[in-house]
């Protein structure tokens, strides 16, 4: 089993279930609410400890209520935090619109301390995620920041994995820091441009990725799958069903916490992807993100199906 390093935040989701989004100004009655641990840096953390990773997850914390709920969900899911810790700030806080009909979501981040990791932060941290055999993170936590995790990673040997959440403009230097990068539709047309609306566009962007300087790219797809195009090629990987959906929040950081974990147990990129989407279609079909993140052995039941 290889070891997962992951930077990122932790937020706590306040999640309103409600059949459509208010109006500005308006106020409409909700059909549900839940407060849980999120933030996709702890949430692709505890899906990949859950599907068997050895992971530790490198962030910064405030000194309250939510921050006490974050080491909680992590002992439960078997992350070791390599935490720093903030009195003067506050945890990080997410709201989460869901629509009742489908199960679609609108989502605001307040990263809070979280958004305050620096360099120096990560740097404190550098035989964590120089001793990794995979390093992942994504863009909630300030750009600089993780830049210098991927480049300590890289220093150290291991595959990287960039999630360009929330999408930004990345510089080019940081893409060549990336051995996998994975957006999903929505994300790869926002940084190259290219509407992804087939699985031919998934990989035309893919390739847009690595005419940037990434290694390789796996864009995730939803109910599609996910399209790697690596310098062999583009492989689809389709997608798992395992029945009904009732949340797609946190689908994404299933499939990279699993991916992550296929990647460092030694699976090639497509074994890596279609572990990856077997965690995703599990947490689809259960409320909440942390939560949602299925344990190994159902992973693999899903698996032997196919």
């Amino acid at each position: 089993m290889g070891q997962i390093a992951i930077l990122g935040v932790f937020v706590a989701d306040t999640a309103y279930r409600a059949e459509r989004m208010p109006r500005m100004g308006e106020t409409i009655l909700g059909n549900g609410f839940a407060l849980g641990p999120g933030g996709k840096g702890s949430n692709q953390a505890v899906a990949a400890a859950r599907a068997g990773g050895e992971v530790r997850f490198v962030s910064k914390l405030g000194r309250d209520a939510f921050a006490e709920m974050a080491f909680s969900v992590w002992a439960d899911a078997g992350v070791v935090p390599a935490v720093a810790r903030d009195g003067n700030g506050y945890t990080g806080a997410a709201y989460i619109f869901l629509e009742e009909s489908t199960g679609d979501n609108a989502i605001i981040v307040c990263p809070g301390a979280g958004g305050t990791i620096s360099p120096a932060d990560v740097e404190a941290e550098r035989d964590t995620i120089s001793g990794a055999d995979v390093f992942a993170t994504q863009l909630e936590q300030p750009m600089d920041a993780a830049r210098r995790a991927l480049e300590i990673a890289r220093e150290g040997g291991a595959m990287t994995i960039l999630d360009p959440a929330p999408a930004a403009t990345i510089p080019e230097e940081m893409f060549a820091l990336c051995d996998w990068v994975t957006p999903n539709e929505t994300e790869a047309e926002q940084i190259t441009g290219i509407p992804v609306a087939s699985l031919d566009d998934a990989a035309r962007a893919g390739r847009a990725f690595m005419e940037k300087g990434a290694g390789a790219a796996a864009v995730t797809l939803g109910a599609r799958g996910v399209m790697l195009t690596t310098n062999r090629g583009e492989t689809h990987v389709p997608a798992f069903e395992a029945g009904l959906v009732v949340e797609t929040t946190g689908a994404g950081d299933a499939f990279n916490g699993a991916f992550a974990v296929g990647l460092a147990e030694g699976a090639s990129a497509e074994e890596a992807a279609r572990f990856g989407c077997a965690c995703a279609a599990l947490s689809v079909t259960r409320p909440g993100t942390a939560a949602s993140m299925p344990a190994r052995g159902e992973i693999d039941a899903l698996l032997s199906r196919r």
